[in-house]
């Protein structure tokens, strides 16, 4: 795009339609860290963490303990008299503030830390008050461009009852958020100081991590990143099979629960250190087993071959599928939507009980009965590779920017695997009727509200339902090639840092080349829903003539559907655009040649608040 036409679109942006911007928001643009063309300012930084991690879980105590170095650098412009430290497993703790019940098995005494320096000085740490996240005063501020090293021991007990992570069975064990960290220091809110309470969900700066896990014989490990160390764990057999499905299509089942059993597997000691290593992503997180089934292949992309894993207990029918379908996954994310090659090396799924996306893993619960239900799980946690992981989403403020995305990747892949009309229905009962079918005004707060002050369906609504709508609205009013071009535009904007909702709205803006935020404004800062209305109809000559009150304010798009008198239906489809000008009424004019019996409006997946008055007889 050309520096004048871009220029002609932020002006006609800023003064076409203002889209309402926080304080703090504002003096980030001011400041020059964001820019209203969409891309990061000219100012723009973030803070970055280099991660030496060493962590032994214990699998008698269920104690995991672990030291680490790291290497802090404060890219900020700014002096910093705290150091914000994160541990998110203090959630477990008695006294953490929680956003629902919380049962005795899955509460624990938390962190304790051992030992903390600061550049070599030892800081007197009691961590016995600490909640999720905590302020160290520092002695001495660090400066601005500066790097710090930080080096802590501690340990933390595994919850017996597992979710996002803990105990999954008395010997597989989820070890997620397992390592205190430095909170995310950014340009708009300083130090991020929002407690975690087991409802939102997570914020972290893009860091390098190396890990060393101590694992106790016959454990095999799986993990985030590359897994660097297999000669020095795996006994021959299990090494070459391992080898093998690296560069397979084929699945290869690289060990079966008796073969875990006998001893055959890891090296035979006492403990097996397995190592790992990723950069730049935002989360790092493992698991491990002892009688868990492995299997594992690897599928071809456009520029590397990335390999998929499965662990799970032997005879889980959907996880006996799953190293395929995330072949599948993987592939079609990078080919269709959202177009972009999955960016990691390595995709693992272990059976669980979360249903929870992590960097290059997923939790999932078996869903045996149901393989299609079972599917879309996976289908949900494997697009959140892109949203919030490629993209560094603020997921505890801004939940829609990752889950409306997965939830709108999961409609289109399941569109592909099911056929349209199963892929309706299931948006439809699972995630569309829940929020439409229920009249009660917390439903209708605007999607811009921060999640962190939403409960309930009103979380789960404006997080999932209502922002996947929106992005599959703009899609429609957009086409599919316009739309891809702007979103690309916002992903090579923002990948591997930290977009906010603005820059979302501004990089499609510009990427579309054209102003959105007459539907940004509707979808974002409203209080609508879905609800459409024929108020006026007649056929006159050729002629269809009607008229659609957006009673739920809504700008969606909606077929009219013509009911002949020889019953023949012809559909008429209508984008958003039909609402641009005017978002409370549209006239509509049908070229018709046969006389109509009836006429009616149909939203498919954009499900109508009162259906009844969709329809009129002529």
């Amino acid at each position: 795009m050309n520096k004048l036409l871009l220029l002609l679109l932020i002006g006609t942006t800023a003064t076409a339609q203002e889209l309402y911007m926080p304080r703090n928001i504002k003096k980030a643009y001011a400041d020059g860290t964001r820019d209203m063309s969409g891309k990061p300012g000219k100012n723009y930084w973030q803070n970055k963490g280099v991660y030496n991690v060493n962590v032994k879980v214990d699998a008698k105590t269920k104690i995991v303990s672990g030291s680490e170095t790291i290497q802090y650098s404060n890219n900020s412009p700014d002096e910093l008299k705290v150091l914000a430290i994160r541990f998110v497993n203090n959630v477990n703790k008695p006294q953490s503030g929680r956003a629902g019940y919380t049962p005795k098995d899955a509460l624990t005494d938390g962190l304790k830390i051992k030992s903390f320096f600061i550049n070599n000085e030892k800081y007197n740490i009691n961590s016995d008050d600490w909640s999720t996240v905590e302020a160290v005063k520092l002695t001495k501020p660090l400066a601005s461009k500066s790097q710090t090293e930080i080096k802590i021991e501690w340990e933390y007990p595994l919850a017996k009852e597992s979710g996002r992570e803990g105990q999954i069975d008395p010997e597989t064990f989820y070890v997620a958020y397992s390592f205190p960290r430095v909170s995310v220091y950014d340009d708009y809110n300083g130090w991020d100081m929002l407690q975690h309470n087991g409802r939102q969900e997570f914020y972290n700066d893009f860091n390098d991590y190396s890990f060393s896990i101590s694992a106790p014989k016959n454990f095999v490990v799986w993990s985030t990143g590359d897994f660097l160390n297999p000669d020095e764990v795996l006994q021959p057999e299990y090494l070459k099979r391992f080898k093998e499905s690296l560069k397979s299509d084929k699945i290869i089942h690289i060990a079966n629960a008796e073969e875990m059993k006998s001893g055959k597997v890891t090296k035979q000691n006492d403990w097996n250190i397995w190592k790992f290593r990723a950069d730049h992503i935002v989360d790092f997180c493992f698991a491990l087993s002892n009688h868990y089934v492995w299997d594992a292949s690897s599928v071809q992309l456009k520029t590397k071959r990335a390999s998929v894993q499965s662990a799970y207990n032997a005879g889980a029918k959907d996880f006996e599928q799953y190293t395929e379908w995330m072949r599948y996954n993987l592939k079609w994310f990078t080919d269709n939507w959202p177009g972009v090659e999955y960016p990691f090396p390595v995709m693992t799924a272990i059976q669980g009980y979360a249903d929870m996306e992590y960097p290059m893993m997923i939790n999932d619960t078996s869903i045996p009965d149901d393989l299609r239900d079972a599917r879309l799980t996976a289908d949900h946690e494997i697009a959140h590779t892109y949203f919030p992981f490629y993209m560094g989403i603020n997921e505890t403020r801004y939940a829609y920017m990752d889950e409306g995305w997965a939830t709108m990747l999961e409609y289109l892949i399941g569109i592909d695997e099911n056929g349209k009309e199963a892929a309706d229905q299931f948006m439809k009962n699972f995630r569309v009727k829940r929020w439409i079918n229920d009249a009660s005004t917390e439903q209708d707060q605007p999607i811009i509200m921060l999640s962190s002050q939403l409960s309930g369906a009103g979380y789960g609504n404006n997080a999932y339902v209502k922002p996947a709508l929106s992005y599959l609205a703009l899609k429609d009013y957009l086409g599919d090639e316009l739309f891809k071009k702007a979103l690309h535009h916002y992903m090579d904007n923002w990948h591997g840092k930290h977009p906010i909702p603005w820059d979302y709205f501004n990089s499609m803006n510009t990427g579309s080349g054209k102003n959105l935020n007459w539907f940004f404004n509707n979808w974002f800062y409203t209080n609508n829903y879905i609800d459409l209305k024929i108020s006026f109809f007649s056929q006159k000559e050729n002629q269809t003539i009607l008229t659609v009150d957006n009673v739920g304010g809504f700008a969606i798009p909606f077929d009219v559907v013509l009911n002949y008198e020889d019953n023949s239906l012809e559909k008429v489809h209508f984008t958003p655009a039909a609402w641009e000008k005017n978002q409370k009424s549209v006239n509509l004019t049908i070229p018709t040649k046969r006389k109509i019996k009836s006429i009616s409006l149909d939203g498919g997946i954009f499900m109508d608040y009162t259906p009844d008055d969709n329809l009129k007889m002529l």
